[in-house]
C-alpha cells in the first residue's frame, strides 16, 4: 500500500484529492495549512518523520496571479522556497514528491500544444515564482514528478467556471476574452491523475521528471464561458449574451500567456491516464454545483 501525505488539502486541487483517495490511495494523511506550514523546514520533517509517507503530493499553491504582482515575496516564499523545502525534507527521509505547476511557466507564443521540454519564459510573477519552485524541486530531490496544469476549475474554491455562474445569475450581458486559448481542467481529473501517479512512482511503473495534465481539447475563455452558460440555462432559464472581446480590452495586472495549451500525451504513454474531454466534464460540474445549490 503507498503511504501518501498531502499538503494543501484546503485548496481546491487538494479537497478534490482528499475526497478520492480512499477508494484509491488508503493510505492517505492530508494537512491543510492549519495543519502545516509548507515554509517552515522543522515543521517539514517533523510531518515526514511522523507520517513516513511513501509519496507527497504538494498541491499547495499562491496561487492569486494578478495579486501576485504585487506581492512578490510572498508567491515567491510559496511557490519556490517552500517548494524547495518540501523536495530537501523528501530527499532526508527517502519519500518521493509530486509537484504540481502551472501553464503560466510559458509565455504563450507557442503555435500549438506544449510539451514538457518546450523552453520556459514566464511573463509575470505568478508563473517566475512556480518557474522557480519547480527547479528547486529538480535541484534537490531526483525522484520526483512535476506536473503542470492548467485553468483548473472544480465544485470547490474559486475558479473562473464558478465565477461564470454567479455573473451569469447577476447580469443580462458577459464580456469574455476570446484571443486566449488553453485546456480547461477539471479537478476531479487533476486529482485521478496524481493518485494514479502517486501509486506508478511508488512502484518504479513510472520514471521521475516533468509531465503536463491537462484537460483533453482546448477554447477560449469565451467558448469556456459559452459552455458554462448554455449548460447552466438548462437549470435557471437565464442566457444572459456572451459577447467576445480582445486581452488589450480586459488589463489585468498580470499578463497571460495568449496560448496555455499542454500537450498530455507524455502523461498518458507513461500511465494509461487521459483526462476526460472538457466540455462533457464542465457540464458535468455546472450540473453538479447547480443541483447542489438548488437543494
Amino acid at each position: 500500500m503507498t503511504r501518501l501525505l498531502l499538503l494543501g488539502a484546503g485548496g481546491q486541487v487538494g479537497r478534490e484529492i482528499a475526497a478520492l483517495a480512499p477508494g484509491r490511495v488508503p493510505g492517505l494523511v492530508a494537512l491543510d495549512r492549519a495543519g502545516l506550514d509548507i515554509t517552515d523546514a522543522p515543521a517539514l520533517d517533523a510531518a515526514l518523520a511522523a507520517h513516513r509517507p511513501d509519496v507527497v503530493i504538494n498541491a499547495a499553491g499562491y496561487t492569486a496571479v494578478d495579486r501576485a504582482e504585487s506581492e512578490p515575496e510572498a508567491a515567491h516564499l510559496i511557490n519556490a522556497v517552500a517548494p524547495g523545502r518540501i523536495a530537501a525534507a523528501c530527499a532526508r527521509h527517502g519519500a518521493r514528491l509530486i509537484h504540481i505547476s502551472t501553464d503560466y511557466v510559458f509565455d504563450g507564443t507557442k503555435a500549438g500544444a506544449y510539451v514538457e521540454d518546450d523552453p520556459v519564459a514566464p511573463l509575470g510573477v505568478y508563473g517566475i515564482s512556480k518557474e522557480a519552485g519547480e527547479r528547486a524541486v529538480r535541484e534537490r530531490l531526483d525522484a520526483h514528478l512535476i506536473v503542470r496544469t492548467s485553468w483548473v476549475y472544480g465544485i470547490h474554491g474559486a475558479n473562473f467556471l464558478k465565477t461564470m455562474l454567479r455573473l451569469a445569475r447577476e447580469r443580462d450581458r458577459l464580456t469574455v476574452v476570446a484571443d486566449q486559448k488553453g485546456c480547461p481542467t477539471a479537478t476531479v481529473d487533476v486529482a485521478e491523475g496524481l493518485l494514479a501517479a502517486a501509486v506508478a512512482l511508488h512502484e518504479g511503473r513510472m520514471a521521475p521528471g516533468t509531465y503536463h495534465l491537462a484537460g483533453t481539447g482546448a477554447t477560449s475563455w469565451y467558448g469556456f464561458a459559452r459552455a458554462i452558460i448554455e449548460r447552466a440555462a438548462a437549470h435557471t432559464g437565464r442566457r444572459p449574451e456572451i459577447v467576445p472581446i480582445a486581452t488589450a480590452d480586459y488589463p489585468t495586472p498580470a499578463r497571460r500567456p495568449a496560448n496555455s495549451e499542454l500537450s498530455s500525451e507524455k502523461l498518458a504513454q507513461a500511465i494509461g491516464f487521459r483526462a476526460a474531454p472538457w466540455e462533457p466534464r464542465a457540464a458535468g460540474v455546472v450540473d453538479q454545483i447547480l443541483a447542489t445549490s438548488a437543494t
